[in-house]
């Protein structure tokens, strides 16, 4: 598994806000879509991409055929695809890079290709691979260290959270962007 500072995974959930997830699924049980929930939840602007689903909606968000379709901007690519797809994803998402704004890929849990990041990363754009950003929003705003999980104690004072002063606050102090319209 590669490794990555958390600082460096701090930094890229603190900036991205909206996120297009290449694989994304209408399944209920899929990972791809309980990640999508959670992120939609703590603010994130989401745009499912997949082909198969194109036109339709998943968690009330238009479902794009690819990222030539999903309109700007988009900070970060999250692959929710097999190993094999990354190079092509990839690809794709540096023919609409200057479009979109896209400064991150990140492969998701199990999502490991080398040659795909070595690309994205000489195009100068941060890669993350075998990662989660749900389990590391999780993970890094404290919300899964009352658990004891990172903290190595176990307590029953419940951490402060993202929005209300927790260690992935944002450093402007501003709010997540809400994706439901006012």
């Amino acid at each position: 598994m590669p490794t990555y500072p958390d600082d460096l995974i701090r930094s890229i959930l603190r900036s991205v806000e909206t996120i297009a997830m290449v694989g994304a699924s209408g399944n209920d049980m899929r990972p791809s879509y309980f990640a999508m929930k959670y992120l939609l939840a703590k603010g994130f602007v989401i745009h499912p991409t997949n082909p198969g689903m194109a036109g339709q909606e998943i968690l009330g968000q238009k479902v794009f055929a690819s990222l030539k379709d999903v309109p700007a901007p988009v900070d970060m690519v999250d692959i929710f695809r097999g190993s094999g797809a990354a190079p092509g994803i990839v690809g794709e998402a540096l023919t609409e890079k200057d479009r979109l704004g896209v400064t991150v890929i990140w492969m998701q849990l199990g999502v490991v290709n080398e040659e795909a990041a070595a690309t994205a990363r000489a195009a100068g754009l941060t890669v993350i691979m075998d990662r989660c950003p749900k389990i590391e929003y999780g993970r890094l705003s404290g919300e899964i260290g009352w658990m004891g999980v990172n903290r190595k104690l176990i307590d029953n004072r419940k951490p402060l959270l993202f929005g209300k002063g927790g260690s992935l606050k944002r450093p402007d102090g501003k709010p997540r962007l809400s994706n439901k319209a006012d």
